[in-house]
C-alpha cells in the first residue's frame, strides 16, 4: 500500500503541509498561508485565512474553462415521467438567477434560508443559490413533519424558506405546504418571505408571505458569486432523530470543498465529464457531499433521481438509470441491494442492459453484510466498496481508495482509514485495544477540513455530545476494531452492544451470521431486557423472495450459526420471519424504535419512517408471550 501509506502517513504526520497542497484543487479569491488554526483546540479552523466562493467553483470556473455545454446535472423522474438535463452554462445561469432573487428579497451573506423540496433540480438550483451569496442553508428532508420543520426553524431562524407545493411518494402525494403552515404555527420564529414552487401534481394556496417562484425568477436579475472566508459556514444540517432541540451539524465552506474535491479524486475515481450517480436524498449529508457538491466541484456530471429506485415492482430502476446516462460509479445503501436481492435474487433484471460503462459500486449509511457483498459483486462483475461515514464528518472516514490506491477488499469492512483520519479503537478506559478486539471508535483530533466545526450556536452541546468521553478524540458512536492489516470493521453503533450476563456482545456480529443464510434477503438484531441475564439477542429476518422455509426449521439452522460463529455465549434463541423491517426514508433501520416496542415502552413513532405499518406487525411479533 505505498500509495496509500506514504498520503496516510503525511496526513497524519505533517496535516497543515498535506492539506495546503490540496487547496491547489480549488479557485481561491486569496489563497490561504496555512491550513489549520489550532488557537481555540479543541474547535480546530481550517484555511483560515482563505477566501473562496463554493458556487463559482462548482459552476462559474467550468464554464470560464471551457466546459461550458458540458452536462452538469441530469434529472431522472419516473414518479412524473419528466427527465431534463442542464450544462453547466444553464445550471450557472439558473443559480445566478436564483441568488439574484434572494438578494432582492433582502437577503445577503449570513443570512439562513430553510429549503424544504423534494427531488427536483430547483432544490439543486436553491443550495447553489445560497452558496453564491454566501447565505447558509439548511435543506429539510422534504415530507418532515410540522415538528422536525418547525424545531429546525427555530434553531436557524431562517430569514426565508424555499419550499415546493408537494413530494411524491409512492402511491401518494405529500402536499408541503399545509406542513409549513402547520410548522410556522408551532414556531416564535417567523421568515419574511416563502419562495413556493408550484407542481403540476399538487397547486399550493398561496398568502401574503408566498412568491410563486417561476414569476420571480422572470423578474430577477443575475447575481454574481460572493466571496466568503474559508471558515464562514456553508450550510447548516440537522441530524435525523433527534428529540427536544435538533443538532445542526455546521459545515465551513474551505475545508468542505477541498476535502470533497480530494475525495472525489482520491476515494470515487471520479474527474471532470465523468457521470456519478448517487441515490439519495438532497435531505441527508449524502445528497449534500455527492449529489450536490462534490461531482460539481470536479466538473463532474451528477444524476438527480426522483423516487424510490426499488420498493416497487421495478427491480431494474437501478440497471435503467446507470445505463441510460452512462453512469461510471453508483453511490447508494446496502438496504437498496438487499431488497433488489430479495425482488430478484437471480438478477434476471440486469440481463437487459449494457453496463459496459460501469466500474464501480459504491456502498454506505449501514453496515454492508457479507451477503449482500458477495451477491452484488457476483451480479455486478465489478468491485463493491463499502465505506463508512457520518453527516457529522461530511465525507468518507474509512474507505478503499479506488482513485490513490485500490486494495484487495475484506468482506464486512470499509477498508482502512481515509488520510486525514486518526482512528483509534478505545476500550471503556480509554486505552487503545490491541488488533481485533472491538472498542469504541474514535478520531484523534484534529479531524481532517470537511468535518464539523462544531454545532451551530451551540458550542458547549458540540463539546459534550462528541469531544468528552475520551480526551483529545472525537467519539464517533460506533464500534469495532482494527485487524492486523490495518483494516477497519465496523459493528455497529455503541448502543447496539448488548450485556449478555456480563458479556458484551455486538449486534453486528450476529446480524453478520444471520444475513449469511441463503434464505435471508435481510435482518436486525436487537438486545430486550431479560430478568435473568440483564439482556437477550432478539432477531427479526425478512425472507428472499419466493424463498420456502419452515420457520421452525430456519430458527433452528440460524440459532446454531450463531452458536457456530459466535458461541454458546450470545445465548441467541429467539428469531422471528417477518414481512419488512421498519426503515427511516434514507434506509436506516429503526433497531431503537424496535428495542423500545420489545421492552414495552411506547416509542413514538419518528418523524423520519419510511412505512409506520410496518411497526404495527412488529408490535405484535416483539411483544408476543407478553
Amino acid at each position: 500500500m505505498g500509495a496509500y501509506a506514504d498520503a496516510y502517513e503525511r496526513s497524519i504526520a505533517e496535516p497543515d503541509s498535506f492539506w495546503l497542497a490540496a487547496t491547489d484543487l480549488i479557485d481561491w479569491t486569496r489563497k490561504p498561508s496555512r491550513a489549520i488554526d489550532d488557537s481555540a483546540a479543541p474547535f480546530y479552523r481550517w484555511f483560515p485565512d482563505g477566501e473562496l466562493n463554493t458556487c463559482y467553483n462548482a459552476l462559474d470556473r467550468h464554464v470560464e474553462s471551457g466546459r461550458a455545454e458540458q452536462t452538469a446535472l441530469i434529472y431522472d423522474s419516473p414518479v412524473t415521467g419528466a427527465k431534463s438535463s442542464y450544462t453547466y452554462r444553464e445550471l450557472r445561469d439558473e443559480v445566478a438567477r436564483f441568488a439574484g432573487l434572494l438578494t432582492e428579497l433582502g437577503l445577503t451573506h449570513g443570512d439562513r434560508v430553510v429549503i424544504y423540496m423534494p427531488m427536483v433540480p430547483e432544490a439543486v438550483i436553491a443550495m447553489l443559490g445560497c452558496a453564491r451569496i454566501g447565505a447558509v442553508h439548511s435543506v429539510v428532508f422534504g415530507g418532515f413533519a410540522p415538528k422536525e420543520l418547525a424545531a429546525r426553524i427555530e434553531d436557524a431562524k431562517p430569514k426565508a424558506i424555499v419550499a415546493a407545493s408537494c413530494g411524491i411518494e409512492p402511491g401518494r402525494i405529500v402536499e408541503y405546504q399545509p406542513i409549513i403552515a402547520a410548522a410556522l404555527s408551532e414556531t416564535a420564529h417567523q421568515p419574511d418571505k416563502t419562495v413556493m414552487l408550484q407542481r403540476d401534481q399538487a397547486t399550493a394556496e398561496m398568502t401574503e408571505r408566498d412568491l410563486d417562484w417561476r414569476d420571480a425568477m422572470a423578474r430577477a436579475e443575475p447575481a454574481d458569486c460572493v466571496p466568503v472566508a474559508a471558515t464562514d459556514p456553508l450550510y447548516i444540517l440537522y441530524t435525523s432523530g433527534t428529540t427536544g432541540k435538533p443538532k445542526g451539524v455546521v459545515r465551513d465552506t474551505g475545508g468542505h470543498a477541498v476535502a470533497l474535491a480530494w475525495s472525489m479524486a482520491n476515494v470515487y475515481d471520479i474527474g471532470a465529464g465523468e457521470v456519478f450517480w448517487t441515490a439519495s436524498d438532497v435531505g441527508w449529508v449524502v445528497g449534500h457531499s455527492y449529489i450536490v457538491y462534490a461531482p460539481l466541484l470536479v466538473g463532474a456530471t451528477t444524476v438527480l433521481y426522483e423516487g424510490k429506485p426499488v420498493g416497487t415492482p421495478d427491480a431494474g430502476a437501478f440497471w435503467r438509470v446507470i445505463f441510460e446516462h452512462g453512469a461510471k460509479a453508483l453511490f447508494t445503501a446496502p438496504t437498496a441491494f438487499r431488497a433488489i436481492k430479495k425482488m430478484d435474487p437471480d438478477a434476471t433484471e440486469l440481463a437487459k442492459y449494457d453496463l459496459s460503462r460501469f466500474q464501480t459500486l459504491f456502498l454506505a449509511g449501514e453496515r454492508l453484510d457479507p451477503e449482500t457483498y458477495h451477491w452484488a459483486s457476483a451480479k455486478l462483475g465489478v468491485p463493491v466498496i463499502d465505506h463508512w461515514w457520518q453527516t457529522e464528518t461530511g465525507w468518507p472516514i474509512a474507505a478503499n481508495l479506488r482513485g490513490l490506491e485500490p486494495m484487495t477488499v475484506k468482506p464486512g469492512s470499509p477498508t482502512v482509514p481515509v488520510p486525514g483520519y486518526d482512528v483509534r479503537i478505545l476500550d471503556q478506559q480509554g486505552d487503545e485495544a490491541p488488533p481485533g478486539q472491538e472498542g469504541a471508535i474514535a478520531l484523534r483530533l484534529p479531524m481532517p477540513p470537511g468535518t464539523l466545526p462544531t454545532l451551530w450556536g451551540d458550542d458547549e452541546r458540540y463539546r459534550e455530545a462528541y469531544l468528552s468521553r475520551y480526551e483529545g478524540c472525537y467519539l464517533t458512536g460506533d464500534s469495532g476494531y482494527l485487524d492486523e492489516d490495518g483494516y477497519l470493521f465496523v459493528m455497529g453503533r455503541t448502543d447496539d452492544v448488548i450485556n449478555v450476563a456480563g458479556h458484551r456482545l455486538s449486534t453486528g456480529s450476529m446480524e453478520a451470521v444471520l444475513a449469511a443464510h441463503p434464505a435471508v434477503a435481510e435482518c436486525a438484531v436487537i438486545g430486550v431486557r431479560d430478568e435473568l441475564k440483564g439482556q437477550l439477542p432478539r432477531g427479526l429476518v425478512v425472507l428472499k423472495s419466493g424463498v420456502e422455509i419452515a420457520e421452525e426449521t430456519l430458527r433452528a439452522e440460524l440459532v446454531e450459526a450463531v452458536r457456530r460463529d459466535i458461541g454458546a455465549v450470545a445465548a441467541f434463541r429467539d428469531v422471528s420471519v417477518v414481512d419488512a423491517l421498519p426503515k427511516t426514508r434514507s434506509g436506516k433501520i429503526l433497531r431503537k424504535t424496535m428495542r423500545g416496542i420489545a421492552d414495552g415502552r411506547d416509542e413514538p413513532v419518528p418523524s423520519t419512517i419510511e412505512d409506520a405499518g410496518v411497526l404495527d406487525t412488529l408490535r405484535q411479533v416483539l411483544r408476543k408471550d407478553g
